[in-house]
């Protein structure tokens, strides 16, 4: 049976590949909605090549994506195709709530929560990569989710869910999150101070954007996906780990009250997540290549330096606090990463104007059980981080 799916960030990393699997899978998806931010020459030919019903641009001109799409038809000499168009700053929400089967946010960001709970609302599948809106969100999202109607597309909390088949939920004794330890894996806080933000853009494994490449090499994205484990999956902090693994063969692993140890593992890509989350429970078939298990190799692992990197430390303490503490430690970091590229700050500054920020967020906490709550924190948290650092 065909899935309508409605992609959210369409012209980046994840909503290419996602793109990518629907166009090799054609009887198995259609696509209901694309949106993007401002990339208006490759939505317009993705909104050709999949004759999609409704594009949302959150930055730009109606007239030139209409344009863009005649031209680029025209040199097809396909049918007539005029989509419904949409921009605006809530294009990304309009994309979410058409009432596609599956919506999947591939968004960067906090702008990620409304298309979330918009999508939730809809009664749509959420394969849910931007982990931004369930981190900042919280419990709003968890309330206006059904069961089962969040699928995670972070490969780790794939890893985690695939895994989970292996048992009950009152078997699990703990998760384990792998980590690659990012580009800077092995070095002293000390040997950290000097990092430029080529070098932090360096990431040994993934291709990504600026902001979550470098959360990578500081492991404040490893400290996201640890809040985000504690919301998917309902475990408590001090049952999720945290363990350097390089290759990131294994993508994270499941440990069960018996002893034993329920892994996932594949290439280093995200291809397979991002099926997942658009067919799920179902697989599809040849979506990467499997391990080569007839080539000799060796799979490292190491704890984490919570010294060198306190970014997960920050996170756990971030997360069992609650409330609206996620979505300050997650606004502080976008600014501090900004500014760390603007060559306005050292490398160590983001995560420590990060923890200053939080500790000034006591007694101030905001409604986190309302959207106006959570982005209220949100913006108070860039403003505050833009005083910490000097901006």
């Amino acid at each position: 049976m065909s899935r309508s799916v409605a992609v959210l960030g369409s012209t980046g990393s994840i909503g290419t590949q996602a793109l990518d699997v629907i166009g090799r899978n054609r009887d198995r998806f259609t696509v209901a909605a694309l949106s993007a931010g401002s990339n208006i020459g490759l939505l317009a030919r993705q909104a050709v090549d999949f004759e999609v019903p409704l594009v949302a641009l959150a930055s730009g001109s109606a007239d030139d994506l209409r344009a863009a799409i005649g031209a680029y038809a025209a040199s097809l000499r396909g049918p007539a195709y005029a989509p419904e168009i949409v921009v605006g700053e809530d294009a990304a929400e309009e994309a979410a709530r058409v009432g596609a089967d599956v919506v999947l946010n591939g968004v960067t960001g906090s702008i990620g929560l409304r298309p979330t709970l918009a999508a939730l609302a809809a009664g749509s599948i959420l394969a849910l990569a931007n982990k931004e809106s369930l981190i900042i969100g919280g419990d709003l999202v968890r309330r206006a989710a059904k069961p089962d109607q969040i699928v995670p597309v972070d490969s780790e909390h794939s890893a985690i869910a695939q895994s989970l088949r292996g048992g009950r939920a009152e078997e699990v004794r703990r998760l384990v999150v792998t980590a690659s330890g990012g580009p800077f894996r092995g070095r002293s806080r000390a040997e950290l101070a000097d990092v430029t933000p080529e070098q932090a853009l360096a990431h040994p494994n993934f291709s990504m954007g600026r902001v979550i490449t470098t959360n990578s090499a500081t492991l404040v994205n490893k400290g996201l996906e640890v809040i985000e484990a504690h919301l998917l999956f309902d475990i408590p902090f001090d049952r999720i780990d945290v363990v350097v693994h390089p290759q990131q063969q294994i993508h994270s692993m499941v440990e069960f009250r018996d002893g034993s140890t329920i892994a996932q593992l594949g290439p280093p890509r995200m291809l397979v997540p991002i099926a997942l989350g658009l067919s799920w429970p179902d697989r599809l078939d040849d979506i990467d290549v499997p391990c080569d298990w007839s080539t000799a190799q060796s799979w490292d692992f190491a704890p984490l330096d919570d010294d060198a990197f306190p970014a997960v430390r920050l996170a756990r303490r971030v997360g069992e606090a609650g409330g609206t503490f996620p979505a300050v430690y997650n606004a502080a970091n976008e600014v501090a990463v900004d500014a760390f590229h603007e060559g306005r700050i050292g490398f160590l500054d983001i995560v420590d104007s990060v923890a200053r920020v939080v500790d000034a967020h006591t007694g101030r906490e905001s409604d986190a059980s309302t959207v106006e709550g959570v982005l209220d924190a949100d913006a108070w948290a860039r403003e505050q981080a833009a005083v910490e650092l000097g901006l």
